[in-house]
């Protein structure tokens, strides 16, 4: 017996009936643009909340950009998979308020992990990075997917509305890096941002979750219960975050910075930069030179040319302008012009570290390797190196293209020293050096004999010249200092760097050298 029709009604669920009404373009569109947005946000955020702990260096860079990527995926793909499960009205403002809260407990966790994990080895970078981004960016990449499947309510223009939002959410990602990077790191402690941002999810969940409940009956959980616990995860978020140890005292554009008292000497300050003991000045002596490698590069200023005459002098990198300070005192009428990238840190000096800017020294704001380049030829005596992201020195500062600059800029017969850190086996400082002898005739080396020896990391410090050095002074003046220090020159040197590499630009791997496995 056949038949037209059926007598067996194809049960369907109610989602699949009734598809989730959908939302206004403009909202949809906002929502999408400030969830792709506030992951770029915690993206940048995040490289400075984990500086002060782990460094800022490529690895730790690439682990931050890795997390929030696989945030991303992950957080699309369960935003997906949900979105086809349950109706997306009711997951949108709780994904938002809990990636509020979650954006707030970012700054605790993150404080206080990293006084457990600080350090630099992968384990403990990956770790960190993790806690720092990975469960909100998670939850904020959830939502696109939640929009984009309640704006399909027409399967012709499937590909219409996904491009449409697909875009808007890049152009979020966009704005949102510029925005962060060039106006609210400038203007904002990390604290804020994370806070600030915290807030406007919370709030936008809120709102979006009452503006849906009179709109269609769904939006928050309706629960006393979940509300409540909510209520006392944002508290408690907000309260963890006002008690975290902070360790900056100022927050720049390029560091956590501290500046702290000697406690053997009133008039001694010790400044931290990332966590990390950065530079010491003498407030009441500026020729007291606390650090080996200082007193090394006061050693060799005191040779570069006879007793109290004046130098023209550039410096790589500020600091606590320790060196300026020195040369300044030992040699009046001297010209110090340092090249310093972060403005905030000048300003720091000049606040506590009794830092006086004036004709004799200049601070330029700016990256040392483009200001190099403008610089006159042979326009200096001596140029001191001490440039560092952290415990490293920028790539892009260690490689031939640099030294010929700098050999450009100095005099003939003018010195220029180099502060390197390397741990063993000690591939970075043979590489620094094979570089700098690729350009300069005369090269020594002045080190610890732990670090010669590649028993322990160590500061080095390059000495470079067209000239012949003043090797004999350098020796004796090394034994009068109250540690010891190893000189290398001529073919003992040669042994020393072997084969290493010449760093380029093309290619100068500084971190991977750097790493101790």
């Amino acid at each position: 017996m056949s038949s037209t029709s059926s007598d067996v009604e194809v049960g369907l669920a109610p989602s699949a009936l009734a598809p989730p009404r959908a939302l206004p373009n403009g909202l949809a569109a906002f929502l999408v643009f400030l969830s792709s947005g506030a992951v770029l946000v915690l993206e940048t955020v995040s490289l400075r909340l984990v500086g002060p702990y782990v460094g800022v260096t490529l690895q730790v860079t690439s682990a931050v950009i890795g997390m929030a990527l696989g945030a991303i995926a992950y957080g699309a793909w369960m935003g997906g998979w949900l979105a086809d499960r349950w109706d997306p009205r009711t997951l949108l403002a709780p994904a938002l308020v809990l990636a509020g809260i979650a954006t707030a407990v970012t700054l605790p966790v993150v404080r206080y992990a990293g006084e457990a994990l600080r350090g630099s080895a992968a384990s403990g970078v990956l770790l960190l990075t993790a806690l720092a981004v990975l469960v909100p960016a998670a939850l904020l990449a959830g939502v696109t997917p939640l929009v984009v499947k309640l704006q399909l309510a027409d399967l012709r223009r499937t590909g219409q509305v996904v491009g449409r939002l697909s875009g808007i959410g890049t152009l979020g990602g966009i704005t949102a890096t510029l925005v962060t990077g060039f106006v609210l790191v400038a203007a904002l402690s990390s604290t804020v941002i994370v806070l600030g941002l915290a807030a406007v999810l919370g709030v936008t969940g809120l709102v979006l979750g009452a503006y849906l409940r009179r709109r269609s009956g769904t939006g928050l959980p309706a629960s006393a219960r979940v509300k409540a616990a909510l209520a006392v995860l944002g508290l408690a978020a907000a309260g963890l975050s006002a008690v975290a140890p902070n360790p900056c005292d100022v927050e720049t554009a390029y560091h956590c910075a501290k500046v702290e008292t000697d406690p053997q000497w009133t008039q001694g300050r010790v400044l931290y930069l990332n966590s990390g003991e950065h530079s010491y000045v003498d407030l009441a002596d500026p020729t007291r030179l606390k650090y080996a490698y200082t007193q090394w590069i006061g050693l060799v200023a005191d040779l570069a040319a006879p007793a109290g005459r004046r130098l023209d002098a550039l410096h790589l990198g500020g600091g606590g302008f320790t060196m300026p300070r020195y040369l300044a005192a030992t040699r009046p009428g001297t010209d110090n012009l340092v090249f310093e990238i972060d403005g905030g840190l000048v300003d720091l000096d000049r606040r506590e570290l009794g830092v006086r800017t004036g004709p004799q020294l200049r601070a330029r704001i700016g990256d040392a390797r483009v200001l190099v380049g403008a610089e006159p030829t042979d326009s200096r005596d001596f140029i001191v190196g001490d440039a560092f992201g952290h415990l490293v020195v920028p790539w892009h500062l260690a490689t031939r293209e640099m030294a010929a600059e700098v050999r450009r800029v100095l005099r003939p017969g003018g010195i220029y020293v180099q502060n390197v850190i390397d741990v063993p086996p000690g591939r970075f400082i043979r590489a620094e050096l094979a570089t700098v002898r690729a350009e300069f005739r005369h090269v020594a080396l002045i080190a610890p004999p732990y670090g010669i020896e590649g028993r322990s990391g160590a500061n080095f410090l390059i000495v470079a010249s067209d000239a012949p050095l003043p090797l004999a002074g350098v020796q004796s003046r090394l034994g009068l200092l109250p540690e010891p220090a190893g000189l290398l020159s001529g073919g003992e040197l040669t042994g020393y760097v072997g084969d290493a590499l010449v760093l380029t630009d093309d290619y100068a791997p500084v971190d991977q050298l750097l790493a101790t496995a």
